[in-house]
């Protein structure tokens, strides 16, 4: 072979090599995606998933859907909203890892009737254990007698919802390996059962009654040997009442929180109403900053209906901010009214609708907002759970706000007496939520500066503002101002920067926008960079 052609070759093989890699990779990825899936439904929730919700997992086709169906999940089962942590949901995990180590032989804890109960159930106020078996006196109403037993557990529960008081569930190892099976009858621990003449009970011992009158041993024919044993027996040990504890006791729970579940309950449709949500920081004061908490729902997805000459949506948000010590800070519950005429409603359903809450939070603090929202019109619903971890802005250098982009920036006479939506101060800016612009709309930037130093003669910031357009890394156009043409207030506390920049020209695609900032006074720089994307105008 020429060597001269085995670099070459090596070359080739090395990127065939990768290629196939990378197929690999995908296709790996695509497996434990599947697999996640997979082992949530017939592992995770095997044993707590209603047959209905089941059905609905099954149908679903995207891992978004999914995700939102188990989130929605845990969250209906959630029984304290209010705090960061689902309580039943680590408990229900707690109980797996428990259930795989104590109930472990041969098949995983998880898998074996123990493990089962003790995932559904919790664990039992009292155990008897019997782990090697052996001579056993029989209570009278299990017959009287002696006999000898196999290994066995006599779990109590003093209640258990949907089955009642005082419930005895017994578990019974026939093969002397570990592997306790769910008992119906009390007899089945008896090893003797099946050898002739051994174990006898006390009434079968006196002749009034026989080993096949024991219930569910062969079908009962109602003599006189049956109904004697029967004064014996408590009415929970009826055949009947038995196959009707164990076919309940291994079935999923019903919702316990049903006050929750009304506010958040999946429909078995599935009907979920998307919604986006998304905050913005802003310096308040040393202690506090201000978090505009935004929320867009696409109008396709609400349900239109006639109210005279309009066609009327009408949703609720609301909304629970708490610590991670689980303390409320605050909440909120407004409505949402969308309103078209017969003309306009095509078009409308094609645009979207945002609301604004904005909140004042200690800026020491993490936090977490429960948001629910709710289509009034269709019952649908929607829910998400966020983290809120204010920044720390520096005391002294110089520092910059969450970065804005509109289409809608105006600035007001005075500030409002109270809390509005989209108003920051005496602007009143609506965020473009999906910062996609057309051409023919201006790029509106709204930015705040910190620790900006006063000259002292003129008591007035002295800034050069460069406002940068670039795509893919590379400059476009810029535009500085160095005269305060972009300043529209001032403080020592914050300086508040807008611009409108035009997109004329400018093709569909993707595209930053960076501002600098220099403190000509101070001689510090900081830097705001953001991403929107140009569209073609519908």
């Amino acid at each position: 072979m020429n060597r001269k052609l085995l670099p070459t070759l090596c070359i080739l093989t090395l990127v065939f090599a990768s290629g196939w890699a990378f197929q690999d990779s995908d296709k790996l990825r695509q497996e434990e995606t599947e697999n996640y899936y997979k082992k949530w439904l017939k592992e995770d929730v095997l044993y707590i998933i209603s047959d209905e919700e089941r059905a609905v997992f099954n149908e679903l086709t995207t891992d978004e859907e999914k995700e939102q169906f188990i989130e929605q999940f845990w969250f209906r089962r959630d029984p304290d909203a209010r705090t960061s942590e689902n309580e039943f949901k680590a408990e229900h995990y707690r109980r797996i890892a428990y259930a795989n180590e104590k109930f472990t032989s041969g098949d995983r804890g998880w898998m074996t009737d123990r493990g089962r109960t003790y995932i559904i159930h919790g664990p039992p106020a009292q155990i008897e254990s019997r782990p090697t078996g052996g001579l056993y006196m029989r209570p009278i109403e299990e017959g009287g007698g002696q006999t000898s037993v196999y290994p066995y557990e006599k779990w109590r529960y003093l209640y258990i919802e949907g089955i009642g008081e005082n419930v005895e569930l017994e578990f019974v190892d026939k093969s002397d390996s570990g592997k306790y099976e769910l008992a119906v009858f009390y007899w089945e621990k008896d090893s003797a059962t099946m050898s002739a003449g051994a174990g006898r009970t006390l009434v079968e011992e006196l002749g009034m009654s026989t080993r096949a009158d024991r219930p569910g041993l062969v079908p009962a024919t109602g003599g006189a040997g049956y109904g004697v044993q029967n004064q014996f027996r408590r009415v929970d040990d009826n055949p009947f009442a038995r196959y009707q504890l164990v076919a309940k006791v291994g079935a999923a729970p019903v919702t316990k929180y049903k006050d929750l579940k009304e506010l958040v309950s999946v429909d078995i449709g599935y009907e979920v109403l998307p919604f986006q949500a998304r905050e913005e920081f802003f310096r308040l004061s040393e202690a506090q900053v201000l978090v505009p908490i935004t929320v867009l729902v696409e109008n396709q997805d609400v349900t239109f209906q006639k109210e005279g000459d309009h066609n009327v949506a009408r949703l609720a948000v609301f909304g629970l901010v708490s610590s991670l010590s689980s303390r409320v800070i605050t909440e909120f519950e407004d409505d949402i009214v969308i309103r078209y005429s017969d003309d306009q409603l095509a078009q409308g359903l094609l645009k979207s609708s945002v609301y604004q809450k904005v909140l004042a939070l200690e800026n020491q603090g993490r936090y977490k907002i429960d948001l629910v929202v709710k289509d009034l019109n269709s019952g649908k619903v929607g829910v998400t759970k966020r983290a809120i971890v204010p920044p720390k802005f520096d005391e002294e250098g110089l520092e910059g706000s969450s970065l804005i982009l509109s289409d809608s920036i105006d600035a007001l006479d005075e500030i409002p007496e109270e809390n509005e939506m989209f108003v920051l101060g005496d602007v009143r800016i609506l965020p473009n939520f999906k910062a996609e612009f057309t051409n023919q709309m201006p790029l509106g930037i709204y930015l705040q500066v910190y620790n900006v130093a006063l000259d002292e003669s003129s008591l007035e910031p002295a800034l050069s503002v460069k406002f940068t357009l670039l795509r893919d890394g590379q400059p476009l156009a810029a535009a500085v101002d160095e005269t305060g043409e972009s300043t529209q207030f001032f403080s020592r506390q914050r300086v508040v920067l807008l611009k409108n920049m035009s997109l004329s020209g400018l093709e569909p695609g993707k595209y930053q926008i960076e501002i600098e900032v220099v403190d000509q006074v101070s001689d510090r720089t900081i830097k705001q960079k953001g991403t929107f994307s140009v569209v073609e105008s519908s």
